[in-house]
């Protein structure tokens, strides 16, 4: 294979090279897997969800990858739940539908935006068919809207710094309010989840700078279950209150869907139910601020726009204040009010910057990656731009890397 040696570089594999694949993080083991893939010789390539564990940024150069597989004589098929990967990776779609675990359907294919368009809408119109009661929107601010936003509280952390290792992470000070949600962009490696423990207080900042004490709840990257017994057990034991509260079971608690494994053993949940229980913990104990680390995590795409709402819905509601790690860039931008971006070299030294508006961190994300979004007019979600389309160039030339069109 000639071009070996880009892939090697356009994956990011040159530095595992000596490494035992048993010893590989879940970005670099993805990455590795997508190679494995990608330097055979065949008709047909498959890909299950390619996406995860990957940044924004590795999520685009595996789809460029993909991407350059395709030749006159044979095909690539891809599963994945990131919309705007999808978006970006696909010529047709089929949309799946029916009652998980009991029967599927597959759709004719249908182009790219057509299909995506019919999942999120919950219709298919050739056949005259509703597989799903309601669609998904994504229209910047509809959740707020909702909702007169009284800032009360302010809160604030200092400019600090922290070293671990080879690593240096430093954090230009920043403000925040309540009824906030601040979504983190950068790429893995530049110090997202450091930052979260940082202001959970789990880690200390280099020198006498102190972050200022605030009640935290926090849901973490990675979800370990240690619990013996149900999911309703574990609710008992840790959010009884919130658990047996009216409000939260309306927000929380029957959206996500929990009533379809509430007895069953934590030890004997799929990746998705896990992050299902793992955010209806993180929401259900009181807190001043809630830092929610990766929640899309092994969610399909339905439930990723679910559980971006509720956490959104439960944000406004309560009045509080949530620091959001994603990497699904649909989902960051519906949840955002501002984001951080996190900039630099990953491992080595990266700089999270003061919280910023949608539009201008977007652009500032969007820019490093030389990526640029437009809106859907129907669906109002984030679309890519086909690299160097027409469009690209025009977007790239006038500094407009992300749309907020309006609403109007």
């Amino acid at each position: 294979m000639d071009n070996l040696d880009d892939m090697i570089d356009e994956l990011e594999l040159r530095h595992i090279f000596d490494r035992e694949v048993n010893l590989l993080s879940g970005g670099e083991l993805q990455r590795f897997a997508i190679a494995l893939v990608c330097v055979q010789k065949a008709d047909v390539y498959m890909f299950d969800e390619p996406s995860s564990f990957l940044d924004v940024k590795q999520r685009l150069a595996a789809a460029r990858k993909i991407r350059s597989l395709l030749r006159p004589d044979d095909y690539v098929i891809c599963v994945e739940h990131d919309l705007s990967v999808l978006d970006y990776l696909s010529d047709f779609i089929c949309v799946l539908y029916g009652k998980p675990a009991v029967y599927g359907v597959v759709t004719l294919p249908a182009s790219v935006r057509e299909g995506i368009n019919i999942f999120l809408d919950g219709n298919i119109p050739t056949e005259n068919l509703r597989f799903r009661e309601e669609s998904l929107q994504f229209r910047i601010g509809e959740a707020s809207d909702e909702f007169m936003v009284d800032h009360a509280h302010d809160y604030s952390y200092p400019k600090m710094s922290r070293t671990q290792g080879n690593f240096k992470l430093d954090i230009e000070t920043g403000q925040f309010n309540d009824s906030e949600i601040i979504v983190m962009m950068g790429e893995n490696g530049t110090g997202k989840t450091t930052f979260c423990k940082m202001l959970a207080g789990a880690l200390q900042p280099d020198g006498t700078t102190k972050v200022p004490k605030m009640s935290i709840s926090m849901k973490p990257q990675t979800i370990t279950p240690k619990f013996q017994g149900t999911v309703r057990q574990l609710f008992f034991k840790k959010i009884k209150a919130a658990f047996l509260s009216p409000q939260f079971q309306t927000d929380v608690y029957k959206p996500l869907k929990m009533d379809d494994f509430i007895d069953q053993e934590v030890q004997n949940l799929s990746g998705g139910e896990l992050q299902r229980v793992a955010i209806v913990l993180a929401l259900g104990l009181p807190a001043d601020i809630y830092l929610i680390d990766e929640p899309s995590a092994y969610l399909d795409s339905e439930q990723r726009i679910i559980a971006a709402r509720v956490i959104k819905r439960f944000i406004m509601h309560a009045k509080k204040t949530a620091f959001v790690v994603e990497h699904d860039f649909v989902m960051a931008t519906y949840l955002a009010d501002r984001v951080i971006v996190f900039d630099g070299q990953p491992a080595v030294h990266a700089r999270a910057r003061a919280p910023e508006s949608l539009l201008s961190g977007c652009n500032s994300f969007l820019k490093n990656l030389d990526v640029t979004f437009r809106r859907d007019p129907n669906s109002y979600r984030p679309r890519i731009n086909k690299y160097n389309s027409q469009l690209d160039q025009e977007q790239k030339l006038s500094g407009n890397y992300f749309f907020l069109e309006d609403d109007a």
